[in-house]
């Protein structure tokens, strides 16, 4: 079965990032169209990048950045939770994003974005970080509101609209990655 992790964004303490990952897990679990899980970059603690070589070498020198690489390699697609700083991507998901290069390559991803302004701009600087990797990002997105779902700003309580921008990306994204699947096979044989 197609594997799909949904990743954090975030490494803070007190954190939102991990209610919307696990929410959008429960969301994606219930569909039964492929074996989701939940991937938390907190569980590596990786650094600022210290790896003495480009990631596209995959001469990883560090055990975390070993256990990363191992970790992600497994999945065939990816769901990138993220919330808005500075109108960016969140800046630990930029930078364990950055430990790996190859692993990502010929897979798809969704994102789910939330803050101010539903996370747009976070995910938009996040499908040009993705595209460097050779990842082929959905259309539709997840977006989600820090003022309408988000109770006090901290508890995640989607609205039914916003909750329902996740399918549409869900669905995209299964697709995508059945479809990858065959781009990577065909590379492999090509080797």
């Amino acid at each position: 079965m197609t594997k799909i992790a949904i990743v954090t964004g975030s490494t803070r303490p007190g954190r939102i990032n991990a209610g919307v990952a696990e929410w959008v897990l429960a969301q994606a679990q219930l569909r039964g169209d492929a074996d989701y899980e939940l991937v938390d970059i907190a569980d590596f603690n990786l650094p600022v990048l210290d790896e003495a070589y480009p990631a596209g070498y995959q001469n990883y020198q560090n055990d975390h950045t070993k256990a990363f690489s191992a970790k992600i390699a497994e999945f065939d697609g990816y769901v990138f939770i993220t919330g808005e700083y500075n109108h960016s991507v969140q800046p630990a998901l930029a930078n364990a994003i950055s430990y790996l290069n190859v692993e990502f390559n010929n897979k798809a991803a969704g994102m789910v974005g939330y803050g101010s302004a539903f996370g747009v701009r976070a995910i938009e600087h996040l499908r040009g970080i993705l595209s460097e990797l050779q990842v082929a990002h959905v259309q539709k997105t997840g977006m989600f509101s820090l003022f309408t779902d988000f109770e006090n700003f901290s508890t995640f309580k989607p609205t039914e609209l916003q909750a329902a921008s996740v399918a549409p990306m869900l669905d995209q994204l299964v697709s995508w990655t059945h479809a990858l699947k065959s781009v990577r096979e065909e590379s492999l044989a090509a080797v």
